[in-house]
């Protein structure tokens, strides 16, 4: 039995409940509640729109990042590797697609010549709750397999300080 590195463990669970809670404080959050402020226009908003949704992407790159070298180190169950990918390709289609295609609106409309209405920002959000349900998913499966093996190579070591004496 491979022993499990604790380190890791809890570096994989805490970079996917990160991630999970960037995902709720920005994109569900924060988005949507910036356009009631006073004094912020459409305009000024898509504009800090733009701003914070890159700089989200950006750190969601890296939790990414960290997330499958911390699970391909562990060796984690298929079924976290599932989740966790399914995560990594709403991201890879996010990051490709849909932020530079929203990015082209945002910048049409701050230039004064918006474009008619289309289906990506929906396709955004709905990718988006998707991806949180599988990062909520992959953080609690992640968390239940690291109690278990950590039970498991408890179990082992029990067994063979008895097995000794």
């Amino acid at each position: 039995m491979r022993p499990l590195s604790p380190t890791l463990a809890l570096l994989l669970v805490l970079a996917l409940f990160l991630w999970a809670g960037m995902i709720c404080g920005i994109s569900f959050l924060e988005a949507p509640l910036k356009f009631t402020a006073p004094g912020i226009t459409v305009t000024l908003g898509v504009g800090i729109g733009r701003i914070v949704f890159h700089a989200l992407n950006k750190v969601e790159l890296a939790l990414s990042v960290v997330a499958l070298l911390c699970a391909a180190r562990l060796g984690v169950a298929s079924r976290i590797w599932t989740t966790l990918l399914v995560a990594v390709l709403i991201l890879a289609a996010q990051t490709l697609w849909l932020l530079p295609a929203l990015d082209v609106r945002a910048v049409a409309l701050q230039a004064g010549s918006p474009n008619p209405p289309n289906s990506q920002h929906v396709t955004y959000v709905v990718l988006e709750a998707g991806k949180l349900l599988c990062l909520l998913t992959t953080g609690m499966l992640a968390f239940r397999w690291t109690l278990r093996q950590t039970r498991r190579q408890e179990s082992h070591r029990y067994a063979r300080r008895h097995q000794a004496a």
